[in-house]
């Protein structure tokens, strides 16, 4: 979200908009005041009817609230406006991906990329599209580039580092799951997966701690009580 809204901030400051309404009504919705907000972005539509960023920030809000229907005519309207406005395609194809039709989000977001957005959360969706639809391999570039951009966002890295086990590769997949560690040493998803990497490597020692260190952290992680469970009956027997 804040790199979009950086993204927006540039360009209004490159079109020489008045960013104060708008910005009003960014700040409305981080409050969590969206009667607020759109009252703002009303104002800043009916300001400036022509310019795409006010049904942009109109749809994003609506996006927030769940209300894809209109969400997406606000999408489709900034794009009438600016068919080059890579903030449109993106916030279509998040409109698309919250309603789990994966194919049609991946067409926007890589409508976004190719008008010049260049975040790490359109990537991350990007790739996020491919692994909803079982292309692993497809995804593994895209979030790649955005964990290479965003260093320190965890749902990011671990994602990376989950289509990388996927992907079969275990050595790069370990190291990525252990730099998700270093981010949030809590982190009972990368435990269990590192567990699974470690039997794998026919480590059952490391296995057993990562596991027994997943269910620390979250007593009701299915997924690691069950590696837990066969790893034992297996080293009992």
């Amino acid at each position: 979200m804040a790199g979009i809204l950086g993204a927006w901030s540039f360009l209004m400051e490159r079109k020489g908009i008045n960013m104060d309404k708008l910005a009003k009504g960014i700040e409305e919705m981080k409050e969590h005041n969206y009667e607020q907000a759109a009252k703002w972005f009303t104002e800043a539509i009916d300001e400036n009817p022509e310019e795409p960023l006010g049904y942009i920030n109109f749809g994003n809000l609506l996006l927030h609230m769940k209300d894809y229907e209109r969400a997406q005519r606000f999408f489709e309207r900034a794009i009438e406006k600016d068919s080059h406005a890579a903030t449109a395609y993106y916030g279509l194809g998040n409109t698309f991906y919250d309603q789990e039709n994966y194919a049609r989000a991946q067409e926007q977001f890589l409508r976004a990329i190719e008008e010049g957005l260049n975040e790490a959360d359109v990537h991350f969706m990007m790739g996020m599209t491919f692994v909803h639809q079982d292309h692993q391999r497809l995804a593994l570039p895209y979030l790649m580039t955005a964990s290479e951009m965003d260093e320190h966002d965890i749902d990011i890295q671990f994602q990376y580092g989950l289509c990388l086990a996927q992907n079969e590769d275990i050595e790069h997949a370990e190291k990525q799951m252990n730099h998700v560690l270093q981010l949030e040493a809590n982190h009972s998803d990368a435990h269990y997966n590192l567990g699974v990497i470690a039997l794998y490597k026919e480590d059952a020692d490391a296995a057993l701690k990562h596991f027994n260190q997943a269910l620390e952290i979250q007593p009701e992680h299915m997924l690691a009580a069950n590696g837990k469970k066969q790893l034992e009956n297996l080293l009992d027997n």
